[in-house]
């Protein structure tokens, strides 16, 4: 049985691909703030649910990111699979930003990014066999922003230049590394799409949505590949929604 740790496991993207992965015969470590929703998502696992184990995790907290990948290999012995998936998000006009809400997003998408595929790359490189696989879930805004949207836009854009990176030190060591970028799944972060959102052009639009089990899907084909192929990048969207020519 594989093993998998997913962080931001407790809502959303992040708990409909652990649900998936649970469902596909993982071992699941569930990776969040709030152990009461990590807990829930397991348990909504149905028999499947002995395979799973929560962590209420702080990314941005180097020692806690150690504590996680401390239990999920005292539990399960190794990491074949981390979906670095905790974010958030916090913006508004460019010149009324604090740094406080720059530094907040930063510290959560990047740097807890950083913390755990680090984390989970030591654990692959030493493990016997070697290896594993690293998919960080960047976004649409990896490529194009959103109105009002400088520390998240900053934070997927360097998403990618880590992801680059841990793709090519981990070369050596069988570690492959993957990037997917997201637009518009229906958790109940993007709800505020169906209401309308600010667009480039100053207008306010009602975006489509599609099913978030299209992401876990999407998840589940790239960790479900032989160590000798990856998808570098994938991007999985509602089809109709505004990135191809945006702005």
């Amino acid at each position: 049985m594989q093993t998998a740790v997913v962080t931001g496991a407790g809502s959303g993207i992040g708990k409909a691909v652990a649900q998936a992965m649970l469902g596909a015969g993982y071992a699941v470590v569930l990776a969040g703030r709030r152990a009461d929703a990590l807990d829930a998502a397991i348990a909504e696992a149905g028999p499947n649910a002995r395979n799973g184990l929560a962590v209420s995790t702080d990314v941005t907290q180097a020692a806690s990111v150690r504590a996680l990948f401390d239990k999920a290999q005292a539990r399960f012995g190794r990491i074949d699979v981390l979906f670095n998936n905790a974010g958030m998000s916090a913006g508004g006009p460019f010149g009324e930003l604090t740094l406080e809400q720059w530094q907040r997003v930063i510290d959560t998408n990047l740097t807890g990014s950083f913390l755990c595929a680090q984390a989970a790359f030591r654990a692959m490189q030493s493990q016997s066999p070697r290896g594993g696989r690293i998919i960080n879930n960047g976004s649409i805004s990896a490529h194009a922003p959103r109105p009002g949207s400088a520390p998240y836009t900053a934070s997927k854009h360097a998403i990618t230049g880590l992801t680059k990176s841990i793709a090519l030190d981990g070369r050596a060591f069988d570690i492959a590394a993957s990037q997917i970028d997201i637009g518009n799944a229906s958790t109940e972060m993007a709800q505020r799409m169906a209401s309308g959102v600010p667009q480039a052009n100053g207008t306010i639009a009602i975006e489509p949505l599609m099913d978030v089990a299209h992401v876990a899907s999407a998840v589940l084909y790239i960790a479900g590949l032989p160590l000798t192929a990856n998808v570098q990048f994938m991007t999985v969207m509602a089809t109709k929604m505004p990135f191809v020519g945006r702005g």
